[in-house]
């Protein structure tokens, strides 16, 4: 099944792709204008990949948890992507991510943080569901 990961933030959203097996390759961030530029631009990205179905990661367990899952169905029905979306809990994955970059490349707002965390939420997600 091959999968794209959303960690769907308001000034970027972090992208990573699989396409089956337990690799897990970031892509580039999108840079979110508004809703509508960032939905045509992950639905883009979705139909590039071809995939089956998208991961999105969600603060599960807290008091945000139901908000977030309505934004993030609002989200995915401006997508407007047919196939199954599936929740997985991001906590800490950003993180994670910018302490993998330490040492390994200047840190910058550009978008690799945010794709590192899609790939950190995939990774997870596979590691349950496969």
């Amino acid at each position: 099944m091959k999968i794209v990961a959303i960690d769907l933030g308001l000034k970027r959203i972090g992208l990573a792709y699989s396409g089956g097996q337990d690799i897990v390759t970031p892509l580039e961030a999108v840079e979110r204008k508004n809703r509508n530029q960032a939905a045509a631009a992950v639905k883009k990205i979705i139909d590039e990949w071809e995939a089956d179905a998208v991961v999105v990661g969600i603060p599960m367990g807290g008091s945000a948890e139901d908000e977030m899952r309505r934004r993030v169905a609002h989200f995915m029905n401006l997508v407007n992507f047919n196939g199954p979306v599936y929740y997985q809990d991001e906590a800490d994955s950003s993180l994670e991510a910018e302490a993998m970059m330490k040492g390994g490349m200047k840190y910058k707002r550009d978008g690799r943080v945010d794709s590192i965390a899609a790939k950190i939420i995939l990774e997870r997600w596979l590691r349950h569901n496969t």
